[in-house]
């Protein structure tokens, strides 16, 4: 009896099974071959591990687990994410460079004199400027009368950095020319008054003994007889190198060897603070940037002492200054008027009594600087104590 012949049909199908049967066979011969040379390569990585040549997988996959790790941890200026580290530049400083050719000086000054002037003091201005070795210190000018090209005459002028911008304080030229990573290559920064007397003051030995006194916050002891002192702590010593503290009653605080705080110790007044870097960086985040003059930062400087507050902030006596106390912004008497300015005025003053005098306007004026500083005080005041309510994570490390 013949057997049917087979149909295509099946036929193909029995050679599709037949394909795909080899495929997986040849498959799991792949794996299985892949599998041992693994296993053997891996053995052998491992060996050589041990002895030291070459790293083994799991060392590779560490390795680079921790670089991802290390790279999400890193923190990088705002701004600065998109670009490699070593092309980012955080920080400057004041130092002037060359449109061409070398630049002249190879050694960069290590500290800084920035103060608010008016061409009406430019002989205090110039005699302190001149306590402070053009070597040494870096010189930022704020002008606050507009008046720029009338201190070309000095030598030191050219290369001083100038900033002018009117009515303005040395605590706004602050806020907006003296940021942290702007002046960080300096060591120490002195932010003065002009209307300071320098004659028994040496700027040099002054950083030679706040570094060694470890000094964060400073200022150069004020003579008794010949300034205008406001507070007890920051006069002079005759006695004393460097004082931290004072022991007489002031007001309803008894001063003694147990104070803590201003305005016994840990305090500096603001017409000739000297900031360490890190204190700097500090007490700037503490400037208002809507605030003018500065008032009731003094009072909480100690936040910024790196530490100890009656250690790390002192006043220096055997480098001593005077404080004239010479009211300059909005109008003052006649210590800002020359005396052909002064005869001029009461000339005009006296010839027009209808109108106001012109030292009447000055004097009006003035006061309501005087008024303004208040308020301002009152201001800050009301500000930190909001900012203490609000701050959770805030610890009061001075807190009694």
């Amino acid at each position: 009896m013949n057997k049917k012949p087979k149909t295509w049909s099946s036929v193909s199908l029995n050679m599709n099974q037949k394909r795909k049967s080899s495929s997986l066979r040849r498959l799991f011969n792949f794996v299985f071959l892949l599998a041992v040379v693994f296993l053997i390569g891996n053995a052998f990585i491992t060996v050589d591990y041990k002895q030291g040549s070459i790293p083994g997988w799991s060392s590779i996959i560490r390795l680079n687990l921790g670089k991802l790790k290390m790279c999400k941890t890193q923190l990088r200026p705002l701004g600065s994410e998109t670009l490699p580290r070593g092309i980012v530049a955080s920080t400057s400083d004041l130092e002037m460079r060359p449109l061409w050719g070398a630049q002249r000086n190879k050694n960069p000054k290590q500290n800084l004199l920035a103060m608010a002037i008016g061409i009406k003091q430019k002989e205090s201005v110039n005699k302190i400027i001149k306590k402070f070795s053009s070597s040494e210190f870096a010189v930022m000018l704020f002008h606050y009368d507009g008046t720029v090209d009338e201190w070309k005459e000095y030598e030191w002028s050219e290369t001083a950095i100038h900033v002018s911008v009117v009515n303005q304080t040395k605590w706004w030229f602050a806020k907006r020319f003296l940021h942290p990573d702007i002046v960080s290559a300096y060591s120490y920064i002195f932010l003065w008054d002009e209307d300071l007397g320098v004659d028994h003051f040496d700027a040099k030995r002054y950083v030679s003994i706040i570094r060694e006194e470890g000094l964060e916050i400073s200022q150069p002891a004020l003579d008794p007889n010949l300034s205008e002192v406001h507070h007890q702590l920051t006069s002079r010593d005759s006695k004393s190198r460097v004082h931290r503290r004072t022991y007489k009653v002031i007001g309803k605080a008894r001063c003694n060897e147990n104070s803590t705080g201003p305005p016994c110790t840990g305090f500096v007044e603001m017409m000739a603070p000297v900031f360490s870097r890190a204190a700097w960086r500090c007490a700037w985040h503490m400037i208002q940037n809507d605030l003018n003059h500065g008032w009731g930062i003094d009072f909480q400087l100690g936040y910024c002492a790196q530490g100890d507050r009656t250690k790390n902030i002192g006043i220096v006596d055997s480098e001593y200054i005077l404080h004239l106390g010479l009211p300059t912004l909005g109008g003052s008497d006649a210590n800002k008027m020359d005396s052909e300015q002064i005869d001029k005025t009461k000339t005009e003053d006296s010839s027009d009594k209808s109108k106001p005098s012109s030292t009447s306007q000055m004097s009006s004026a003035r006061s309501e600087v005087r008024k303004q500083t208040y308020a301002e005080l009152e201001t800050f005041k009301h500000r930190w104590r909001n900012a203490v309510k609000n701050d959770e994570c805030w610890i009061d490390r001075f807190q009694q």
